[in-house]
Parts: C-alpha cells; structure tokens; sequence
C-alpha cells in the first residue's frame, strides 16, 4: 500500500524543469569538476580556451589574464570578438546567446573553428552561471560593445558604450562565494596552465599578472609565456635539472590523415617515465588512443633498429615494452575536431583513427632520426637493455621480499601499531619522523582508525635510485607493506596495485622545521615517483602540528596553540591586551616535544586538526619540481629556491 500512495503522489508537478542556465548552479560538479579551488581555476581556462581557439583558427595572438584586487577575473584577447548581431533563432544579441545557453557557440560550427578545446561549447556560459557578476566588452566593428550579467542571467541590455580600432574580447567575472568552497585564485595554478598552453600553442603569447602583489615599485606580478619552438622546448623545461643521455630533443609536427600531430621526445640518465598527452590542449591524464599510437611507434621503431643492427645480441633476457621508455620525456599533442573522450575523468581519447596517425608519425621521425644520429641510437638502445637488466633485477628483489614477508597481511612491519578497524575508507596511517614522535601518537591516536608507523632517519631519496635499490630499502618496503600496497598488474609490471590498500589517508607528520620539510619532500617525491595513485585519489594528507604554544602569565592562565605569526600575534592582541611581555610563548622545534595529549589535541583529532591534501593538478610542473628539488643538479634547484622563496616562507 505504501508504495501505491508513493506512485500516487509522484506525479507530473514533481518533475522539476530546470531552465536556462538553473541546471549548472544546481549541479555544477557535473559540468566543471568540482566547486573548490580546481573547480574555481576552471573557470579561467574555460574563458582562455575560447581565446586559444581564436588563435588556432588564425585570429588572435595574444591573451592576457588579470587576477584583480577583488579576485575577480579578467580576460583579453585580440581576436575577432564574438559576434554581437541578432540571432535570428534566439532573437537577442549572439553575444548574450553565447554566454546564457548552454551548448551555444562557434565550436558546433565547422567553418568557425577547426578544432577546439574547453567543455565543446557550455565553457563560457557556466562560467556565468557560476559568477555573481560578469562584464563582457567586445571590441569590433569600430565599436565597443558591453553587457553585464549576474547569477547567469543580464543584468542589462547589450549596448556600444564607445569606438575601438581593435578587434577582440574582454571577459570579466567574479566567481560566485554561495557556490565555492575557495575562492581566492592561486597566481602559481594559473601561471603553470598559461605556460603549458604557451609550450602548446607556439607563436601565441600569452600574459598573467596579478593586481593583488605589487613589488616595493608598486608594480604588479606578472609573467609572459611564449614558446618559439613549442614542445620542444616544453620538454626541455620540464627536464630541467636531468642530464640529458643523447643531448637531442626528437620533434616532429606534422599532419597523418587529417589529424595535426605534434611530439617531442628525448632520454635522461634517470629510470623514471614521463610522458604528457594532451588533445586540443586539454590534459589527457589517462591517456587514450594518442598514447597507445605514440607507444606503439616508440617501441616497433627502437626494436626493428636494434635488431636491424645487431644490438641485443649479449641481452640474455626478454625484452619488455616497458623497458623502451625507461629514461624517457614526451610530450604528445593532436588535434582532433571532434573527440570522443572516455575513462572516469573524461580525459581519455577514444578516437581509434587517432592512434595510427600517431604510430605512424612517429615511427617516420624516429626511424630517420635514428639512421641519421648511430652514435645517439646506440646510446638509447643501451639505455633499453640497462633498463632490461633493472627490470629483470627489481623483479628478483620483489620476488625475495614477497617470499620473505609479503607486501601485505601477515608481513606486516614489526614497528606499525595497526589499527583496529578493517575499512580502509575511515582507516588512516600517520607515517610519523622518528621513534620518539611515534611513541607519543601511538599513545595519543584513536587506536580504532588510526594507525601509527614510525621512520627512522631521512627514507632512500627515489629520484636517483633504480628500482631494485628501492626495494632493498627497509623503510620504504615498510611503507608498502603497511599499505598493502604490490608492485605490478596485468597491463604494466611496474604500476602500484592498490585492490588491497589498507588506508584511505595517508597522512605524512613531521617536525615543523627544515629537516621535517625534508623527510615530507622525500615522502613526497617516493609517492608521486613510485605510488602515484595514492595522490591521484586524494589519499595523500601533511599533518601541520602547531609551531607555538602560548600562554598568559598570571593566576587564570590561558592557553592557545597557534600555527602562525598572526595567530600569535592575535592572542597577544585578545589575551594580552596587546602586551607581548604578558605572554609566554613555547616554540616546538620537533612533535616529540609533545606529549601525546598534545599531538592528539593539536594534530590528529579530526575535529580540530588541519590536514593538507596533496593534489596533483599539474602533473609535468609537479616532475620538473621534483627533480629540481631531488635531482643531482645543484645550480637549477638553487635557482628554483630563490625564485619561490621571495613568495614562499621559508624556514631558515
């Protein structure tokens, strides 16, 4: 009965229609990711790839990006404007079409653009919807015309508020705070986008420059990303601090079946694989069509060479696909004009036709390079049977320690006080510096759902090591077999297994000085080199125990834990009256200062702790970070510290 008066009441009213642009400030996961900081800088490429699109039809040269002093944005091109006629279907002006329907716009027209990137044309109009104001000035036709909006919906009728000599378009909008977890734009996020379409797009200027930092001149942060060469030098910049094993960057740019296909590629002397995929400049993370082509053209190529010169003759083993990309940076970029992306994400191309574009493409290249380079080809293949050697030894090094004590269940480490809870999704594990800190969190933790595992010293630096030597590592095959992380699956013997991680976060928790900066760096760089899906997840957390305790002097003390200098000096202010020598004020240099009371006060209470997610939004800004900073090259990591120190703190 109950569910015939459910039918009953579930009628035609209840079928809510949500128009115009309702359905993206209702849901507006579903059409730019997420609402918070990665949701809030999508906004921004949203409104630049339109101008990239200009630029890639042949009509614009030059964007620039403002952060202004309100942390609204604004976004200029020289472009042709968008068009400001009537539509005749829509009858209103097309601009105030383009940035009110969803699915409108010069990308479902094959004669406006060849290509496109964005979200295919709902870009600029849920980037109004998501906005609380945006101001739209379109330069064309001798005239400035403008019109602005809120909420999504105008505010005004489109008018020509002045002459122009120009042509292009300005965008300015302020995010919406109802619909934004963040709202404060990161200069860095935004610098590492433009470069990477500046590395993508080569002849294209493109300018950042943020009104919020001024120097003591009084002028404004800024940058100007420009690539002559385009991934050529993208590969370059993100090897910065590698030595180069052949001295050449392989490129090729060229046309296969009607698909416009741009590679770069070159070795280093490191173990690590980078390759970067993108499609009509949007970051294809996992991959598709275009990286399966590129591989294939790689490792077909590299072999009938060797084998063609009798190069693998003393090689006693097998070789594997994957030994072809030890060492190896690529950046692959096509061009496609209409994408069908798959996968979780939507960032995997699945255009079949694509993948023998790219095979072929770069098999010519590499083929003639090779003939042309013997001495560079000899050195490439000596590096695939170096690689072979490795692989075929981290194998046996796996082996011995999973005989031993397997990765997982009961080869658990002797040093990890468990917890008790089998549910990986509330389980945490704080991997803690030193025995001291760790004796105070195992008796300070919520031994239900948190467990504790000790480190002892700095952890094997993974950037320079081979992947047996990372196994004959004590402290890092502890890490893995707490996880209940394995290394290998069906389709790559060198992928993390994660079917039977143990943990849902993984929280690194060191001192708040410069040696704990350091252990977290190595912690770091060992998931981002060798367990990377525990960041892609978002299981990756850094504890931030507080730097200060301060306390009032007299008979009713009171007492505070501060993470800052103005969270102390706010204390001074409320608690003191504003004089200092009435404070007493306790600086931890190391967690083991704390007693476990402390630590679980202060750092591991859910409720009032302040972890933060590690996340990976930039994956070859993150690799060119991490060999800067773990690398052998001393001269690049310096230059790196003292470019971010002047807008980092850092502890001296």
């Amino acid at each position: 009965m109950e569910n015939q008066e459910e039918v009953k009441h579930y009628q035609a009213d209840n079928i809510q229609v949500l128009e115009g642009l309702e359905a993206v400030r209702k849901r507006p996961a579903m059409y730019i990711g997420d609402i918070s900081g990665r949701g809030l800088h999508h906004l921004v490429y949203e409104v630049v790839d339109n101008s990239i699109d200009e630029a890639l039809a042949g009509y614009a040269s030059r964007i620039r990006v403002t952060i202004r002093e309100d942390n609204s944005i604004q976004v200029d091109d020289n472009g042709r404007g968008i068009p400001v006629d009537m539509h005749e279907k829509m009858n209103k002006p097309a601009l105030e079409v383009v940035l009110t329907v969803l699915h409108a716009g010069g990308k479902f027209d094959k004669g406006s653009y060849k290509v496109s990137g964005g979200l295919h044309g709902v870009g600029v109009s849920c980037v109004n919807a998501l906005s609380d104001f945006l101001r739209a000035e379109i330069h064309r036709d001798g005239k400035i015309y403008m019109q602005e909006y809120a909420y999504g919906k105008p505010t005004c009728e489109m008018t020509v508020i002045g002459e122009s000599d120009r042509t292009g378009t300005t965008i300015i909008f302020h995010p919406d705070a109802s619909i934004f977890t963040e709202t404060i734009y990161d200069y860095e996020t935004l610098a590492n986008r433009l470069r990477d379409l500046a590395f993508l797009n080569a002849g294209i200027t493109l300018e950042l420059i943020d009104l919020r930092e001024r120097d003591e001149e009084g002028n404004p942060r800024s940058e100007v990303f420009f690539s002559k060469e385009g991934l050529k030098q993208f590969v370059k910049y993100i090897d910065q601090g590698k030595e180069s094993l052949i001295g050449d960057v392989i490129h090729l740019n060229t046309e296969k079946n009607g698909v416009p296909v741009e590679v770069a590629l070159t070795y280093n002397t490191t173990f690590n694989e980078n390759i970067f995929s993108y499609v009509n400049n949007i970051n294809t993370i996992e991959g598709g069509t275009h990286l399966t082509g590129f591989r294939r053209g790689l490792t077909t190529t590299l072999k009938k060479y060797a084998d063609d010169n009798n190069l693998l003759s003393k090689l006693k083993i097998e070789l594997s696909k994957e030994d072809f990309r030890d060492g190896l940076t690529a950046v692959i970029s096509v061009k496609v004009a209409e994408p069908q992306f798959e996968g979780q994400t939507k960032t995997k191309l699945g255009n079949n036709e694509v993948m023998g574009s790219v095979m072929t493409a770069v098999s010519d290249a590499l083929k003639i390079y090779l003939e042309e380079h013997p001495k560079e080809a000899r050195m490439i293949v000596d590096k695939v049977v170096t690689a072979a050697q490795a692989r075929h030894a981290a194998y046996n090094a796996r082996m011995r320690v999973q005989n031993k004590t397997p990765f997982s269940g009961a080869g658990l480490p002797g040093k990890l006080a468990d917890c008790k809870s089998r549910d990986a999704e509330i389980c945490e594990l704080f991997l803690v510096e030193g025995d001291s800190a760790g004796g105070s969190a195992k008796q300070g933790r919520n031994p239900n759902f948190q467990a504790i595992l000790p480190l002892r010293g700095k952890i094997l630096n993974v950037e320079k090591a081979m992947d047996h030597k990372v196994l004959e590592s004590e402290a890092i095959v502890n890490i893995f077999r707490a996880l209940g992380v394995t290394i290998g699956t069906e389709e790559d013997p060198k992928e993390p297994n994660l079917s039977k991680l143990r943990y849902h976060k993984v929280v690194i928790m060191t001192d708040a000085d410069v040696d704990g900066a350091h252990i977290a760096t190595l912690l770091m760089t060992f998931f981002f080199r060798r367990i990377r899906p525990i960041i892609e997840n978002g299981y990756l957390y850094i504890a931030t125990p507080p730097l200060y305790k301060c306390s009032t002097k007299g008979k009713n003390k009171i007492e505070e834990y501060c993470w800052t200098e103005q969270q102390v000096q706010r204390f001074v202010d409320t608690r003191c009256d504003g004089d200092r020598n009435r404070m007493v004020i306790q600086r931890y240099k190391g967690l083991g200062e704390m007693n476990p009371t402390q630590l679980w006060e202060t750092t591991m209470d859910p409720e009032n702790r302040m972890l933060k997610q590690v996340t990976l939004t930039n994956a070859a800004e993150a690799d060119r970070t991490f060999t800067l900073l773990m690398g052998e090259e001393v001269a690049p990591r310096r230059d790196f510290i003292e470019t971010h120190a002047t807008y980092a703190n850092i502890d001296a």
